[in-house]
């Protein structure tokens, strides 16, 4: 029935974009909204009654963005489109710095947000602990959403998995979590985790109660994360690497894998939108061509860069300070994709970058900085909702490392 959500026929949202909600309404708008309350029932298979129509129906006399009215409907809970990915948390020697991380929750929340990333493996299992600590005890379960993964360095058998799933329930505090990745997929991984019958016992979690939606963290070629879709339709939501550097990056394939969740129906999350903080830290050439736009921080142009796609339910960023989070809650509080002159500058940027890496391999050549891609074009992927129907315009960005960690 979810399924239905993702497919709403495009003349449906024509009638809904026609449709003044304003008061006092007319008679003709009164037909215009009957109308499409039974296009709603119609493409959603649902009762007028049940809860998710009528949450869609009440979206819609909000005037809010049909495509994000779909993802909130399978999602209720979850607050706006930016999450806290907690792998770089404050630290203070081998301690994760609780008062700093109870500041920056606190921040967060009364931003607005509510949605926290972990996984066991993250700080050696801290970040589990931190979040129980800093989250769990200070605050109503139904107030967040919490994410939590299986890793395959966790287990090796059917048998290890419900007890290892239950040690995170406990060492996070809870009783179930809202999302449940299965971490990290690739080729060789995605093969242990059914031989192991994973996806199965996740799916017993879910049916229990334990966890309310499965999902996946993806790293490997767009052919596999295919495979693993057809594989496993019941996966919800999936999790891949994507920012304006890595889009056209043949290693990581961010433009693909982003193409076969659309095709699958699936709602994305993004990890990496800064590239592990590389797309913050910009030479100060490529700096100054952002600043002359005056919209914000080079973060906040990244981040701004992944949540303009269509279909992204979330955009995580691994903050480890009250700074990067004000200036990313800033970025993303009252979200607004970039404008023609932004998407065409991150190209310049990197031209700006490949210049100066030239230059170290050929004194003659204009200065790169090392730790920025080359990019064969000087077209900025322009696949958001500003121009949804420009997905394949985009830049190309090879030599990029890939940041397989924070998953």
């Amino acid at each position: 029935m979810y399924k239905k959500l993702l497919f709403l026929p495009l003349e449906n949202t024509n009638l809904y974009n026609t449709v003044d909600f304003s008061p006092p309404v007319s008679e003709q708008n009164r037909r215009k909204m009957r109308r499409l309350a039974v296009n709603y029932r119609k493409s959603y298979w649902l009762h007028p009654t049940d809860k998710c129509y009528n949450y869609n129906i009440k979206c819609a006399a909000a005037q809010i963005p049909y495509k994000e009215r779909l993802i909130m409907s399978l999602f209720e809970n979850v607050k706006k489109n930016f999450g806290l990915g907690c792998m770089r948390l404050p630290m203070k020697g081998d301690e994760v710095d609780c008062g700093e991380f109870c500041r920056m929750v606190d921040y967060f929340m009364e931003s607005g947000f509510n949605y926290f990333d972990t996984a066991r493996v993250y700080l050696g299992t801290k970040s589990e602990s931190a979040i129980r600590d800093c989250i769990v005890r200070r605050y109503p379960r139904e107030s967040f959403i919490l994410t939590d993964k299986l890793s395959t360095s966790l287990f090796n058998s059917e048998e290890e998995i419900r007890p290892l799933f239950e040690l995170q329930l406990e060492s996070c505090g809870v009783d179930y979590f809202d999302f449940y990745l299965m971490h990290a997929q690739s080729k060789n991984i995605f093969e242990k985790y059914k031989k192991c019958r994973a996806y199965e016992q996740a799916m017993e979690f879910k049916k229990e109660g334990r966890i309310k939606h499965l999902g996946i963290s993806f790293h490997d070629k767009a052919e596999v994360l295919d495979e693993i879709l057809c594989e496993y339709p019941e996966v919800e939501v999936v999790q891949i690497q994507l920012n304006y550097a890595d889009f056209d990056d043949p290693a990581v394939q961010s433009r693909l894998c982003y193409e076969v969740c659309r095709k699958h129906g699936k709602p994305v999350i993004v990890m990496e939108p800064v590239k592990g903080g590389n797309l913050a830290d910009l030479t100060p050439k490529a700096k100054t061509v952002l600043e002359d736009l005056h919209g914000g921080s080079a973060a906040s142009y990244a981040l701004r860069f992944a949540a303009g796609f269509e279909g992204i339910f979330m955009v995580l960023s691994g903050m480890s300070n009250m700074e990067q989070m004000e200036d990313n809650v800033a970025a993303m509080k009252d979200f607004h994709p970039l404008s023609a002159d932004e998407r065409a500058a991150p190209a310049r940027r990197i031209a700006a970058s490949t210049a100066r890496r030239l230059s170290r391999a050929d004194p003659s050549a204009p200065a790169a900085h090392p730790q920025h891609p080359v990019s064969d074009g000087h077209t900025f992927p322009s696949a958001c909702r500003t121009d949804p129907g420009a997905a394949r315009q985009s830049a190309s960005a090879g030599n990029c490392i890939s940041d397989t960690q924070n998953t």
